[in-house]
């Protein structure tokens, strides 16, 4: 008998949100539950999608027109699709993923301003119909978020914009959350780790509860 598909499970927020720690959370967290859970990013997750993120990020092609960007992204997107994240799906195990598509909405449509029905086009092809199954979208202030990841290491391609920029980016995120509350899950990241953790804990519990009653 063949597993039963596996869920997909994404994380987005803007610069700062803390997804690094709170995404080792929530590995542990299904872990425990007793899921097998492969961990990817975006973009990036196979060799040929780490290659496009150095590209993406580094400093080497600053000034790259938005069209490339959005393509490079889904070029790297339908890699990971086929390389990493359908086989596992297929394979019963949980995908958990920092950043997907809806970066993609947020970073190349509102950011940069790219219409969004091209984005579709994009999402419909690559994905097939593939969408995730749940995402955490851990939300601040763009202010707080910046002043965060300045702490950090020297700014990429991205984090060198604007705020203006990354205000635009945080409020397609959360036009998305508000489109589809069955989906989004909102977190306030701004809060102290472990309550921001706290409220983690309570989406993932729900959900895992959810996949039990269906299973």
């Amino acid at each position: 008998m063949s597993p039963s598909r596996g869920k997909f499970i994404t994380v987005e927020g803007g610069e700062g949100a803390g997804k690094s720690s709170n995404l080792a959370f929530m590995r542990d967290l299904l872990e425990q539950s007793g899921r097998q859970v492969v961990f990817t990013r975006e973009p990036g997750g196979t060799a040929l999608g780490e290659d496009i993120r150095e590209l993406l990020l580094g400093h080497k092609h600053t000034g790259m027109a938005g069209d490339t960007e959005l393509l490079l992204i889904f070029a790297a997107r339908a890699e990971h699709l086929a390389r990493i994240i359908l086989p596992a799906l297929n394979d019963g195990k949980w995908v958990l993923c920092d950043r997907f598509t809806d970066a993609s909405y947020a970073y190349q449509g509102g950011g940069r301003g790219i219409d969004m029905g091209r984005i579709q086009a994009l999402e419909s092809w690559v994905q097939q119909g593939l969408r995730p199954d749940l995402t955490l979208l851990l939300d601040l202030p763009v202010e707080t978020g910046l002043e965060r990841a300045g702490q950090r290491s020297e700014p990429d391609r991205f984090e060198s914009e604007q705020q203006a920029f990354f205000e635009r980016v945080r409020q397609v995120y959360i036009d998305i959350a508000e489109r589809e509350p069955e989906r989004v899950s909102m977190v306030d990241a701004s809060r102290p780790l472990p309550e921001v953790q706290q409220q983690i804990r309570g989406v993932m519990e729900r959900f895992l509860d959810r996949v039990q009653n269906h299973e």
